[in-house]
């Protein structure tokens, strides 16, 4: 049990988690475990909320005094992506019972069907979907290193350039946010600079490695029922009446344990989402709008890795919830494809599967939409509404 698929998947969230201070599996850990994860929470979440509320009055005092547009767009996506962290953490701290349910029960699962299914046929579908799942992880963990130092390396070259150039020391930050004191005075502007570079740091952790745990979820449920369809293909091969229906309620029972295993995994992700979703149009219009209108280079290019970014999360999002569709619906088909009639009697038991099958176990934006690649591509059909239309207002001044 130790050494199962599934457990190696999450030994690649433990170290993070913990400092986090979030878990996968609450019951897991022991009373002072519980209290040491719940104030290293609190204390990543008061040092991020505090530079996001300095972000929000620098941003409100901008509106009031007149700064410029592209400066206000500056900022917003990064409060928008700080929003969506505080989201994603919290979901899983109120859920965190649901979730310790769901992943002990895809443990059960997996330790289950070594003794249903052909070691063969499992084997190879574990060892497919795992590396696929694994090197998603992989290429997302480096993309999300290369945007936190992207932040965090490029002021400091802007600071040397413009030293070089004017031989005046110009300290400035990675985000415009106000504090209450001068954050640009030589004696805090180191301290402010780790502060920051910490609370995006907790951002970007927060977001990918949350969203990894989904990634693992939908893989594994996606497994289970790849491994349900083969078995239930193979029941034209029951001559014995009676080892059918043992084998058949077998099958119903393990086909209603992944139907809860995904209301599980929709409980605890389903109002997140609904955040990300609506959040998503507006963090790619506006990041591609700074793209493009900011004019210097090394703060255009900041903006390059975090467009690139929140297209890659919110591509993987639904993604996944768009495999855990199909292979849902995909029990309907392995049961219309078995020789059900070989076994009398069993059509209309077969029947009722198939008709349950053929409602898809899902991810929702918290009901109002399903997660899938449709979704993906209506996000990015209004950010580019939402980029065209900001791109003619902000353009119009200048050409009259």
């Amino acid at each position: 049990m130790a050494d199962s698929y599934i457990n190696r998947s999450l030994q690649k969230l433990s170290t993070v988690y913990m400092i986090l201070g979030v878990s996968y599996d609450i019951n897991d850990l022991t009373r002072r475990e519980k209290l040491q994860r719940r104030c290293v929470y609190i204390i990543n979440c008061l040092w991020l909320n505090t530079d996001v509320l300095g972000a929000i009055v620098w941003f409100f005092n901008g509106i009031e005094n007149g700064t410029p547009f592209v400066e206000l767009t500056y900022i917003a996506p990064c409060i928008a992506f700080s929003f969506l962290a505080n989201t994603r953490s919290y979901a899983l701290i109120h859920y965190e019972e649901q979730m310790s349910d769901l992943i002990r029960s895809l443990k059960r699962l997996e330790e289950n069907t070594k003794s249903i299914t052909q070691a063969e046929d499992r084997l190879k579908i574990y060892r497919k979907e795992t590396k696929f799942l694994h090197r998603v992880i992989r290429v997302t963990k480096i993309q999300n290193v290369i945007l936190i130092l992207t932040f965090l390396i490029s002021p400091l070259v802007f600071i040397v350039y413009k030293y070089f150039r004017t031989k005046k020391l110009d300290l400035i930050l990675p985000f415009l946010i106000i504090y209450p004191f001068d954050s640009h005075d030589i004696k805090y502007w180191p301290f402010v600079y780790l502060h920051q570079f910490w609370s995006e740091t907790i951002v970007c952790l927060e977001i990918c490695f949350i969203d990894f745990l989904l990634y693992i979820c939908c893989t594994f449920i996606r497994i289970q029922f790849r491994l349900i369809q083969c078995e239930f293909a193979k029941l034209d091969s029951l001559s014995n009446g009676e080892m059918f229906e043992r084998d058949f309620t077998q099958l119903v029972k393990w086909h209603q344990e992944l139907i809860r295993a995904s209301n599980l995994l929709e409980q605890v992700y389903s109002k997140s989402t609904l955040y990300n979703f609506i959040s998503s149009s507006i963090l790619i219009c506006l990041t591609g709008f700074n793209v493009t209108a900011i004019e210097n280079k090394a703060f255009s290019n900041m903006f390059v890795i975090f467009l690139s970014s929140t297209l890659v999360q919110i591509f993987f999002l639904c993604f996944f919830g768009d495999l855990l569709m199909q292979s849902s619906s995909g029990v309907s088909d392995a049961i219309y494809a078995s020789k059900w009639y070989h076994a009398p009697g069993a059509g209309k038991n077969l029947h009722i599967v198939q008709m349950r099958a053929q409602k898809p176990c899902k991810l929702t934006a918290f009901g109002f939409t399903d997660v899938n690649l449709g979704a993906f591509m209506s996000i990015l059909s209004t950010a580019w509404s939402y980029f065209a239309l900001l791109k003619t207002i902000y353009s119009s001044p200048r050409t009259n």
